[in-house]
């Protein structure tokens, strides 16, 4: 984690599940802002899901080709879901096992008709940073983050960025949820994670990450447990290690020094 560097329009043109259209994240993001994978504007995000032949008619599966089983398919599902769109799923268990059970794949690229997609956003289901930095002393809503231990403690670098987390975050790494074989875990199973770690479903929760990426699985878990009202702090600690001040960067590798 992160997954080594990949072609994903390459791996989309070299087999995929017939009829599927590529969401290229790289994309539909807020190019004009300096972190990654910031939501788009509403505009952006109608004409581009518009051109994949989405409407807002159309029940959306959305699948990666990850090898843990789904690592950005959540992403897309939430973006679906911040700007309006309800009927979205995830495909459980990915690419990876769509293609283990023998379904068909194909090379083929079929060229969506063009629909008509309106979006809007739903500032339910999104953080700001200046809404995180209230909720450190106010405590409204809970906070899990869903990147590995290493980094969540601040012991080892993410992406050469030093790490940590926010004040009262609670650590569950996103892959928790996912079993051995990449498929979401049981209901059951998600419950107890959240149980295990004091996080009260019935209760406003918002999820973070590196990049606002894995997050989305947090969310997606949450959501199987029929909690549909997770937030994303979409900027998550690539905006927060600069821009939260110094006491509000919780890290380990400080306090060794």
């Amino acid at each position: 984690y992160p997954p080594k560097e990949r072609n994903a329009r390459q791996e989309f043109n070299e087999r995929h599940i017939p009829g599927a259209s590529f969401f290229d994240i790289e994309e539909c993001r807020d190019k004009s802002s300096p972190y990654d994978f910031m939501l788009p504007s509403e505009s952006h995000f109608a004409d581009y899901v518009g051109g994949l032949g989405v409407s807002n008619d159309t029940h959306v599966v959305v699948y990666d080709g990850d090898e843990v089983g789904t690592f950005y398919a959540p992403r897309a599902w939430w973006m679906f879901r911040a700007f309006g769109h309800k009927e979205v799923s995830v495909l459980n268990g990915g690419f990876k096992n769509w293609v283990k059970e023998g379904h068909p794949v194909t090379a083929e690229v079929t060229q969506p008709t063009p629909a008509v997609f309106k979006a809007r956003l739903n500032k339910a289901l999104v953080k700001t940073f200046d809404e995180m930095v209230q909720n450190v002393s106010s405590l409204k809503f809970q906070v899990v983050d869903s990147r590995p231990e290493g980094r969540f403690r601040g012991t080892e670098l993410d992406q050469g960025l030093e790490s940590g987390h926010i004040p009262g975050a609670v650590n569950i790494p996103f892959h928790s949820f996912l079993s051995e074989t990449g498929h979401e875990k049981s209901i059951e199973e998600i419950q107890e994670i959240f149980r295990e770690k004091k996080v009260d479903l019935s209760k406003p929760l918002t999820a973070t990450c590196r990049k606002g990426v894995t997050a989305c699985q947090i969310a997606l878990a949450a959501f199987l447990c029929g909690k549909r009202d997770v937030a994303v702090y979409d900027g998550s600690w690539s905006e927060w290690f600069h821009r939260a001040p110094p006491h509000y960067k919780v890290s380990e590798s400080k306090r060794s020094k």
